[in-house]
């Protein structure tokens, strides 16, 4: 039987995650940039934890986190965690005495949310809306929320690129936007920021203006196609729990979707969709089992999968990794994605809370 990783390791199915890659991918970005942090932790962390996400970023000290909601932020104070925290989606003026409680800082993108959390006295970040056209002040019409913006000045202000991987001139232009809607603000706003992980790794000109940067999926150990590439953080990995001879005409799994077209051995590991081991990859992926590679056969099913294993050694017991590597090979989650027609951050914030979470610092 395979040995162990590091430590004794669950019966079923986990989540390995590289503290140290993560903590190296976030300094990574740091360097690239001369920028503080303020890692994105919404999603669970995407997926990965958020709980052991932020433990072992806060010896880095960032200068804030990123979240989604106003439970999310509460989980993170619940956590310990007293530094700032920033709910960049807009939230509703019900949930403002649950922020404020929270002491969580705000996204507002108009002038009546402005004046609505001015009389709680708090800090909130402008979010200003260049050509997402998802949330915040649209940057052509900035007029409209200058008086409430003078009144009750914000302690930042920022945009979010809708394609910074792409290197087709989008996100340049939406720099000049955001520009010119603080220009036409009028008001002195010293903290700015824009930079997402595509954004940070390819080194995208800020003009020297921006305050921080907002790194999510780098973090996480994806990368886009061009800058910096981040180390590989997470491994997703399962249990042998059954393995038996199949005939050749013999079918695997539901619908009968895979014929065995010769005699095969066949290996059933503990994960499936109801884990976030997306449904999409059956009888096209690969994982691997003992340092090789080996092909998934049928439909993957709620809690189970299963691979050939027919010239791998391999044992009741044995771990299975569906993405991530184990001193050879590697699996990457961009690969997985592909394969399952998915895009990267679906595939990572997919990942069941059933999953144990392993942060490993190895």
């Amino acid at each position: 039987m395979e040995e162990s990783l590091i430590y004794p390791l669950p019966n079923r199915a986990w989540i390995d995650v590289n503290v140290n890659a993560l903590r190296r991918n976030a300094l990574a970005l740091t360097e690239r940039t001369g920028l503080p942090l303020i890692p994105m932790i919404k999603a669970d962390a995407y997926g990965v934890g958020a709980a052991g996400v932020v433990r072992s970023l806060e010896p880095l000290e960032p200068m804030a986190y990123g979240v989604a909601s106003v439970e999310e932020g509460e989980i993170l104070r619940h956590l310990g965690i007293a530094r700032p925290i920033i709910v960049f989606t807009p939230i509703l003026e019900a949930d403002y005495p649950r922020a404020d409680s929270a002491d969580l800082t705000p996204s507002l993108g108009d002038a009546a949310s402005i004046r609505a959390w001015s009389a709680y006295a708090k800090p909130y970040q402008l979010a200003i809306d260049t050509g997402m056209n998802r949330a915040g002040l649209p940057w052509r019409d900035v007029a409209s929320a200058r008086e409430a913006v003078r009144l009750s000045p914000p302690a930042g202000a920022f945009t979010h690129f809708h394609s910074a991987e792409l290197e087709n001139g989008s996100a340049e232009l939406q720099v000049e936007r955001f520009f010119q809607a603080i220009d036409a603000l009028g008001v002195d706003i010293p903290f700015l920021h824009a930079d997402n992980s595509a954004a940070a790794a390819r080194g995208l000109d800020g003009r020297g203006r921006w305050g921080a940067v907002r790194p999510g999926l780098f973090l996480y150990g994806v990368g886009a196609a061009t800058g910096i590439q981040p180390e590989p953080v997470v491994s997703l990995r399962a249990r042998v729990v059954d393995i038996r001879w199949v005939e050749a005409g013999d079918t695997v799994s539901y619908d009968a979707v895979y014929t065995a077209p010769q005699r095969e051995r066949i290996a059933t590991a503990t994960i499936g969709y109801g884990d976030g081991y997306p449904r999409s990859l059956s009888d096209k992926a690969t994982a691997l089992v003992n340092g090789a590679r080996v092909r998934q056969r049928g439909l993957v099913t709620m809690d189970m999968t299963m691979f050939d294993v027919t010239s791998v050694p391999c044992e009741i017991g044995d771990v299975v990794t569906l993405w991530g590597e184990k001193g050879g090979p590697e699996l990457t989650v961009q690969g997985v994605a592909r394969s399952a027609g998915m895009s990267p951050y679906e595939l990572l914030t997919g990942l069941a809370p059933r999953l144990q979470r392993r942060f490993n610092e190895v």
